[in-house]
């Protein structure tokens, strides 16, 4: 379960009003009938338009500075195995978005009216879609280009030569760019990953679209927020603020694993990507003492994945973990001969 919070883009190609995202979410149901169709769901309500949601988010931004996010975009993206113990993707994702908004409030050190903030409070609107494309950042794509630039330069020699401009043996050229169409290091259905091509698989995953402020255009509850929970004095009163990200994202795995019955593994919690990130030597020891049969799926997992990256590691840090990652790489044999799983 990868869960990241975003913040409004408020340059480039987002303006001040929510229309350009939430246009750019609708962008799987071009050409589908109406039956095929992923609507927009609250809480409370299913098939919203997504006119109504740009209305209700841009009308929801009283006292707010022209350079302050007017909303945050959540992007929840279950795993294969975790996608896997669903029995319908769409009911089965909005089910769980609904649960997951509880754990969203519940995260806020904020008060409103006071009390805690409760689901009443939020103003959110969220889409589930089912596909998704490599993108220039994505490794694939990044390990793939040497051979892309090359065999572009080949395919433009060919051009010219048809035209005139360039001596030369186009068959020999098409030669080396089927050479170097196999030589890329990455295929996914004997094809050469290119950006734009769409992701084999399962790739169900949730956009969620939550309003800066509360539900009464009254209150700012921003996830961004940078404490996860203290006190200020504002006005002569003692006010409460912060998110807590930990514990949101701790609590979002576990009610997916009630709401599921998923039987969640060390190496696919975010505690143990977060460990990896902060002490290395810690996951690994973490890991190397969990009982053999689920230590065995564990580096099935590590093997299918690879290292649990989680954000940007600064480099001291990346050094030991690569470090320890060899180790576990190293014991990754003796973890599958000597457990009754197999692989």
């Amino acid at each position: 379960m990868y869960i990241t919070i975003t913040p409004q883009k408020l340059g480039g190609n987002y303006s001040q009003s929510s229309a350009d995202f939430i246009g750019y979410l609708e962008k799987e149901n071009q050409g589908l009938e109406q039956v095929g169709m992923e609507h927009f769901f609250n809480q409370y309500d299913d098939g919203i338009a997504a006119e109504e949601v740009v209305k209700e988010i841009d009308g929801n931004t009283a006292k707010l500075k022209n350079k302050e996010p007017k909303f945050y975009s959540i992007t929840v993206s279950p795993s294969k195995y975790e996608l896997a113990r669903l029995q319908n993707n769409s009911e089965c994702l909005k089910r769980y978005t609904r649960e997951l908004m509880k754990d969203y409030v519940a995260s806020f050190n904020r008060e409103v009216g006071g009390r805690a903030v409760n689901l009443g409070d939020i103003k959110y609107y969220a889409k589930i879609e089912h596909q998704r494309t490599f993108k220039g950042t994505d490794k694939q794509i990044k390990e793939n280009q040497p051979y892309a630039t090359k065999i572009l330069t080949l395919k433009n020699e060919i051009r010219k030569i048809e035209k005139g401009y360039l001596q030369g043996s186009i068959r020999q050229l098409e030669k080396e760019i089927a050479k170097l169409e196999r030589q890329a290091p990455h295929h996914q259905n004997g094809k050469r990953i290119v950006q734009g091509m769409a992701k084999a698989g399962d790739q169900s995953h949730i956009h969620i679209v939550v309003s800066r402020k509360d539900a009464s255009n009254s209150f700012s509850l921003s996830p961004g927020s940078k404490y996860k929970a203290s006190e200020v004095e504002m006005h002569g009163k003692s006010v409460k603020r912060g998110f807590d990200r930990d514990k949101f994202f701790e609590s979002a795995e576990k009610t997916f694993d009630r709401t599921f019955g998923y039987n969640r593994n060390f190496v696919e919690t975010y505690k143990a990507r977060k460990d990896f990130i902060k002490n290395p030597n810690m996951y690994f020891n973490s890991l190397m003492r969990l009982p053999i049969n689920e230590k065995t799926i564990a580096f099935k997992l590590l093997s299918e994945t690879g290292m649990p990256i989680m954000g940007s590691i600064p480099t001291s840090q990346a050094q030991v973990a690569l470090k320890v990652f060899n180790r576990l790489r190293k014991g990754l044999d003796i973890a599958i001969k000597s457990s009754s799983i197999g692989i």
